[in-house]
C-alpha cells in the first residue's frame, strides 16, 4: 500500500513524521509492503516549524495512485488550502482513496468538500472556528477520531497515532496494529474516548433537534428493542422521513449505528467488568449470547471471551507466594 503524506511550510516534525512512523513500521516488521512519500505543493523544499528545512519533497502528481492520502496537520492559521491540495483531495476521494486529517489537518479537508453533513473531529482549540466555517460537520468531541471509511479525521496532535494505528488495525487486523504498537511503546487501544470505544456518538446539534435527543436517549436504553418504527415514532417522524433524517445526521441507518452503539458498549463491558456473556448480551440489547457472539465475530474477528482476554483493563489480583 502506498501512503501519500502532505508536507507544507510550518509542519511540525512530529505530525508529519507519525504516519511516516506508524505506517513504515508495517513494513518494517514485515506486515506489508507499506510505503510513505511526502508531497506538497510543488516539488522541492519546506521548511519546518522547528526551523529543519526538509529537501526531495514531490510535487502533487506523487499523490496518484496512492492508496491513502494523509493531511497531517495544518496552518495554525487556519487558512484555507491551496487549489493544488483541494485538487489531490478530491480527485483521490472520487477514486475511493482513504483520506486522512490528521489534528488540524481536517481543516483541508472540510475545505475540499469531503466533510459536508458528516461527523468529523479535529483539535479542540479548532473547534469554534471550523464550525463558524462548516456549520454543516457535526464536530464530536468526545473521540479521538472518527472513521467513516473514506474520510477519517483525528483529534489533538498525539490521536494522529491512535487514528493511524487505527488504519492499520482495520486494513491488516488488530495482530498487525498490536505489534506495531509495541515496536513504537504506545498504546493500541486508548482509554478515555478513543475512537473503538465510541462513548457519545451524538453530533454536536441544537437542543432541540429531534434525532440528537433521541440518539442521547438511545445510549441510556440500549437493553430496548430499538426498532426503526419505535425510534421514528420517538423522534415524531414517519418512518421514511426519519431514516432520511438520520442518515444525514450520522452518515449510516438506525440499525447500523445502534449494532455499532451496543457493541461498543458490549467492548466496555468485556474491557472492566467480569460480567457473564449472557449479562452483557442483556445489558447491551442483543439478548443472548449467541447473537452477541454472532455479532462480534462479524464485527471484529475475535470472539468476546478472546476479546475480554486480551484487552482486559481491571487491575490484576496480587498472588500470594
Amino acid at each position: 500500500m502506498r501512503i501519500a503524506v502532505y508536507a507544507f511550510d510550518g509542519v511540525t516534525m512530529f505530525h508529519l513524521a507519525v504516519p511516516q512512523m506508524v505506517f513504515d513500521e508495517v513494513a518494517r516488521q514485515g506486515l506489508g509492503d507499506w510505503t510513505t512519500t511526502l508531497f506538497s505543493d510543488r516539488p522541492g523544499a519546506v521548511r519546518t516549524a522547528e526551523g529543519y528545512q526538509l529537501a526531495g519533497i514531490e510535487g502533487p502528481d506523487a499523490a496518484a495512485g496512492a492508496d491513502v492520502v494523509v493531511v497531517p496537520s495544518w496552518f495554525d492559521d487556519g487558512r484555507v488550502p491551496s487549489d493544488a491540495l483541494r485538487a489531490v483531495l478530491q480527485d483521490a476521494h472520487r477514486q475511493d482513496v482513504a483520506i486522512l486529517g490528521l489534528c488540524l489537518g481536517a481543516i483541508a479537508v472540510a475545505d475540499a468538500g469531503l466533510l459536508a453533513g458528516r461527523r468529523a473531529v479535529t483539535h479542540w482549540q479548532a473547534f469554534t472556528a471550523l464550525i463558524e466555517r462548516h456549520p454543516d460537520i457535526l464536530l464530536d468531541r468526545s473521540v479521538l477520531y472518527i472513521d467513516h471509511g473514506d474520510v477519517m479525521t483525528s483529534a489533538g496532535t498525539a490521536s494522529g497515532l491512535d487514528a493511524c494505528l487505527h488504519l492499520v488495525r482495520t486494513r491488516l487486523g488488530a495482530d498487525a496494529a498490536n505489534r506495531v504498537a509495541r515496536s513504537l511503546v504506545v498504546a493500541p487501544h486508548r482509554e478515555g474516548g478513543q475512537a473503538q470505544y465510541i462513548e457519545h456518538p451524538v453530533p454536536q446539534r441544537s437542543a432541540d433537534d429531534p434525532i440528537a435527543r433521541l440518539l442521547e436517549w438511545t445510549l441510556g436504553n440500549l437493553r430496548e428493542p430499538l426498532t426503526i418504527n419505535q425510534l421514528s415514532q420517538r423522534a415524531h417522524m414517519s418512518r421514511r422521513t426519519f431514516v432520511r433524517a438520520f442518515r444525514a445526521a450520522t452518515g449510516t441507518t438506525p440499525a447500523a449505528w445502534v449494532r455499532s452503539r451496543r457493541l461498543d458498549a458490549a467492548r466496555r463491558l468485556l474491557e472492566t467488568t467480569d460480567l457473564s456473556i449472557d449479562q452483557i448480551a442483556a445489558d447491551c440489547g442483543f439478548g443472548n449470547a449467541v447473537t452477541l457472539r454472532q455479532n462480534f465475530a462479524a464485527a471484529f474477528s475475535t470472539t468476546p471471551t478472546d476479546y475480554r482476554r486480551r484487552f482486559d483493563t481491571r487491575p490484576s489480583t496480587p498472588t500470594l507466594p
